[in-house]
């Protein structure tokens, strides 16, 4: 499968897969999804960033990423690098918070993530946008640390196709469990894409780290 190198967006673009894939069209396939990327992030400071609404997670939701910032900050340096998140699954609702590469979402259970809310600390701030069903890429959603970006939908039977991440400073690392494919190839760098657009696919799970 050849590849190209988007030095604009930053992400790998593979080759959009036709008909049933084998054995050999998967592994290919994780190793590298097809994405659209969407047009470059915007600075971190552009808090509130996006093209459509997102509705805010419950107050109970925000307490408790803030609360698994504050555990991972606490086994930690002052100031080290902590990604924390939470996913909105079908069926399920928003599940509880899990930080720095744990699995946020379901596998095994043909369940579809519907929204992901993100909060950071030591990185300066996160962006993220989610390519949703019907919609395609959200727009970019930015907050600084210590707040809660949220992206996706809820309340809709809307599954989330693709998560791109990016981060205030240094690099963020992402994978993706999707539908039909399992966990994708891990992916680093600033902003990363993960899941697949024009697919129709879900994504099931994620873990991002920092």
């Amino acid at each position: 499968m050849k590849k190209t190198m988007s030095k604009t967006a930053g992400v790998v673009l593979g080759l959009a897969l036709a008909g049933t894939l084998g054995a050999t069209g998967v592994a290919e396939a994780q190793a590298q999804p097809s994405i659209q990327a969407p047009a470059a992030a915007p600075a971190i400071s552009t808090a509130g960033a996006g093209s459509s609404a997102v509705e805010a997670p419950p107050a109970s939701v925000v307490a408790d990423l803030k609360a698994a910032i504050g555990r991972a900050r606490a086994s930690l340096l002052p100031n080290a690098r902590v990604i924390c998140y939470a996913a909105h699954v079908q069926d399920i609702g928003w599940q509880s918070a899990v930080c720095d590469g744990s699995v946020a979402g379901t596998t095994g259970q043909s369940r579809r993530m519907e929204a992901l809310a993100i909060s950071t600390s030591g990185v300066g701030g996160v962006c993220a946008d989610a390519h949703l069903a019907d919609i395609g890429w959200q727009g970019w959603r930015c907050g600084g640390d210590g707040t809660v970006v949220t992206v996706g939908t809820t309340g809709q039977s809307r599954r989330m196709e693709a998560l791109g991440v990016q981060v205030g400073s240094g690099s963020v690392g992402a994978q993706a469990h999707v539908e039909g494919y399992g966990w994708l190839s891990a992916v680093s760098g600033n902003p990363v894409y993960v899941g697949t657009t024009g697919q129709s696919r879900r994504m099931e799970a994620v873990r991002i780290w920092v």
